[in-house]
């Protein structure tokens, strides 16, 4: 018995270690980015060869800073299986923040579909209209995926490290919201504290970073 446990012990630690591998490097095309959050690190992947634009985009807001300091805000949970579903997170309707947007990659396109752990690219009504804000999968979302008469969203990466903090994002109290974000807003927040690239040169777009300007009472004489 104590081989048996031993046996399962050493796979355990290989399977741990294979994960930390994975997360600390990155593989042809990919470009991993590390978020900082209030409830723990997460590490992605993001597929610059088969999703270049949407790639591009979301490094921008990384590498201008425009994610630092905002949350991850919606928890949206299926109803048959609560553990699964998606956590969105970005800058919300800060127009300080946004950056113009751009065509919209298909996963038709892209190849990429909308797998346990894809990042992807949160929109409204209007499929070019994808900014700073993006969505986390908790289990698969095919339904998420482009179909015949549908755009669906346009999925650009993976998680390499931190599901367990995503699950524990997806498990918050939720309430509020209107429409498809009803009881789904987040009511204790989850902070994003900063997002920094592990891979390649940081390339600001060298736009006013106007957030970060004080106004009012708090602004120094």
């Amino acid at each position: 018995m104590r081989h048996v446990m031993m046996g399962l012990l050493a796979v355990t630690t290989l399977a741990t270690a294979g994960s930390a591998q994975r997360a600390n490097r990155a593989g042809p095309g990919l470009v991993r980015v590390r978020f900082v959050t209030s409830e723990g690190p997460i590490v992605l992947a993001l597929d610059a060869r088969r999703a270049p634009k949407t790639t591009e985009n979301f490094l921008e807001y990384v590498d201008d800073g425009r994610f630092d300091g905002t949350d991850f805000y919606r928890a949206s949970r299926q109803k048959s299986a609560p553990k699964l579903g998606f956590v969105q997170g970005g800058i919300r309707t800060d127009a300080r923040r946004i950056l113009p947007p751009f065509p919209l990659e298909t996963t038709a396109k892209t190849g990429i579909k909308h797998i346990d752990g894809t990042i992807s690219m949160a929109r409204g009504m209007t499929p070019a209209s994808a900014g700073g804000n993006f969505f986390i999968t908790v289990g698969p979302a095919p339904a998420m995926d482009a179909r015949p008469g549908y755009p669906g969203y346009a999925a650009f990466g993976h998680v390499v490290a931190g599901m367990d903090v995503i699950k524990r994002i997806l498990a918050k109290p939720t309430g509020g919201g209107m429409d498809a974000f009803k009881d789904q807003m987040i009511l204790k927040r989850v902070a994003l504290v900063s997002a920094r690239r592990l891979d390649g040169v940081a390339k600001p777009t060298g736009l006013p970073r106007a957030w970060l300007i004080k106004t009012g009472p708090d602004r120094k004489k």
